[in-house]
């Protein structure tokens, strides 16, 4: 225990913020495909009785080695074309419409009237062209961190094909392109940029999509992908879908469960691409020992016969040596010790300073 105590003043202590990031990919192969038993059945896609969204796991998810990706829904506002011509249950249609208020409620918020705001292309809340029948994918946690690094976020996948032809044809890659120095702020989740379909236009009219990068979470139009009657959105994981397999965008949003949707969605995913943000605060404590500060120790075998044992002279300067730094709260409680790697030596005719780092 310490008998004696420094107190810090402001010049002794700093702040600092460091971001860290990592890349993470996600391919297709991880979610379509690659643990499949028999004909359909892929173990590590998961759907739940309440059929309000999808999960994937990068491994089996029954094993204790399973990690959570993603989840993948789909959802239209209830002014949609598709609530208004849907042949689906009303069970199924109020999930829908559900899963799309209750995404925009979080991600989006209220207008002056307490209405919920539909996503909008440009984030342009109070104008613009609106983003009704959508893909939502949200990211699990433990990829995210704290959150996504903007510029960085790509995706890839295929807009369609027609029967017997490969599920891969018409690719898009989309992502949110310039958004370290164009991203919003007007959203109740923190910041998010418009992904765009290409690098060089970003407007309005290329904008497919949000992110949200706090939340982790994708919002994509369903717009991307063709509706002509051609178009092949059927939820075969095979190379290539046969003609009973082939239906259209509006056909999967309007006709199928939410399960379905999101079969069809994964089958065409190509590559997932973002780096991740870890925000790490410091707070870093700047220990000065003066020339006349602790060069004695409180320690019992400091003495031997009431004499320091470090002097063999009487005239001899006090020698100690630092081995650690304690913190203490202003009631004199310990509260965190910092250890040195190696005793430093300490006499009147010297002065240290020793730097503290806390990291949270």
């Amino acid at each position: 225990m310490a008998s004696t105590y420094k107190t810090f003043s402001n010049n002794d202590l700093a702040t600092t913020r460091t971001l860290l990031h990592e890349v993470i990919p996600i391919t297709g192969s991880i979610v379509s495909g690659t643990y499949v038993e028999g004909t359909t059945n892929e173990t590590n896609i998961k759907n739940y009785s309440h059929g309000m969204f999808q999960s994937i796991y990068d491994y089996p998810y029954l094993s204790s080695s399973a990690n959570h990706i993603l989840d993948i829904t789909v959802g239209y506002p209830a002014d949609s074309a598709m609530s208004n011509s849907s042949p689906l249950t009303q069970q199924m249609q109020a999930k829908k419409i559900n899963i799309y208020n209750q995404m925009a409620q979080m991600l989006v918020g209220f207008d002056h009237t307490g209405a919920v705001r539909q996503f909008d292309r440009d984030g342009d809340l109070t104008g613009g062209s609106k983003i009704k029948e959508s893909f939502f994918l949200t990211f699990a946690r433990l990829l995210v961190k704290d959150e996504i690094q903007k510029n960085t976020f790509r995706m890839s996948f295929a807009t369609g094909g027609t029967a017997g032809n490969s599920r891969f044809l018409n690719s898009m890659t989309v992502g949110d392109y310039g958004a370290d120095n164009a991203y919003k702020v007007n959203s109740p989740a923190g910041e998010y940029g418009i992904l765009y379909t290409s690098s060089a236009t970003p407007n309005e009219a290329s904008g497919v999509g949000l992110l949200y990068y706090q939340a982790g979470v994708c919002v994509l139009t369903a717009s991307v992908f063709t509706s002509s009657a051609a178009n092949d959105f059927g939820s075969s994981f095979g190379s290539s879908a046969t003609s009973a397999d082939t239906r259209n965008i509006n056909t999967v949003l309007s006709g199928t469960a939410i399960s379905a949707s999101a079969d069809g969605f994964r089958t065409r995913l190509i590559n997932v691409e973002f780096n991740n943000t870890t925000e790490l605060n410091s707070t870093i404590y700047f220990c000065r020992a003066h020339h006349g500060d602790f060069n004695y120790s409180s320690n019992p075998t400091y003495l031997t016969g009431s004499k320091i044992r470090v002097k063999e002279v009487s005239r001899d300067q006090p020698v100690s040596y630092i081995t650690s730094i304690g913190l203490y709260s202003a009631d004199k409680e310990l509260l965190a010790v910092a250890k040195l790697s190696e005793p430093l030596k300490k006499t009147p005719s010297n002065e240290l300073t020793l730097r503290v780092r806390l990291d949270y």
